[in-house]
């Protein structure tokens, strides 16, 4: 029972602050509350369990930079997305409530795969052992996801508090902040850290972001 407490005590910390988290809170501007439960906490149980049981095969399988690069592209498509408000929302909320929870699914599975809690939950189930797996599973899990509801909460607090399209707004920064993040990660990990086409390629991809952007926006109005 300590060992339970102390990795889901550990799991709890390293997800404080963390990129998933707070895309969560923004994730709240598109999707309702049960959709992100149910997504994320399948994506959480799916991970860990990747993480323990396989001890990081997917790491090792899928190139860093490929991961790194599919997420930042979800993560700019959002922002883009979280532009357009919530015109029509009622007329496309049945076809949108069919897809929400497998989007949350796909969009934390992707952000949070190679991240420091999953590597968290691949080093306590490399010390533990095969005996204690399903105890560092389902502590992981547990963790992760005390975490993560803090960041739905604090979403849908802003959401009935803070006037229409603020939300959005945040949602729009938080994203393109981390999309252009990392973006630059999986460029320097695909070409290396110090290389000088890193950079400007980097700032090639926010300018057309930056340009989308203001399209969809001037669209919008």
């Amino acid at each position: 029972m300590l060992l339970f407490f102390q990795i889901m005590f550990t799991e709890f910390i390293a997800e404080m602050g963390d990129k998933t988290q707070l895309m969560l809170v923004a994730l709240t501007s598109r999707f309702k509350l049960h959709d992100i439960i149910i997504g994320t906490a399948a994506a959480i149980l799916v991970l860990n369990g990747l993480a323990v049981l396989l001890g990081g095969l997917i790491s090792e399988i899928i190139p860093t930079w490929l991961i790194r690069l599919v997420a930042a592209s979800a993560f700019l498509f959002f922002a883009i997305t979280s532009l357009k408000g919530d015109d029509d929302e009622e007329a496309k909320e049945e076809n949108v409530s069919r897809f929400a929870p497998l989007t949350v699914f796909c969009t934390f599975f992707v952000a949070e795969l190679g991240d420091k809690t999953q590597l968290t939950a691949i080093t306590f189930g490399a010390n533990e052992g095969m005996n204690a797996a399903v105890t560092v599973w389902l502590a992981c899990s547990i963790g992760l996801f005390a975490a993560d509801i803090l960041g739905m909460l604090i979403g849908y607090l802003l959401k009935s508090k803070t006037p229409d399209g603020l939300l959005n707004t945040l949602a729009f920064f938080i994203f393109a902040i981390f999309g252009n993040i990392t973006m630059h990660e999986g460029l320097g990990l695909l070409l290396g850290k110090n290389h000088p086409v890193v950079f400007p390629v980097t700032m090639i991809i926010a300018v057309l972001f930056i340009l989308a952007s203001t399209f969809v926006f001037m669209k919008r109005i």
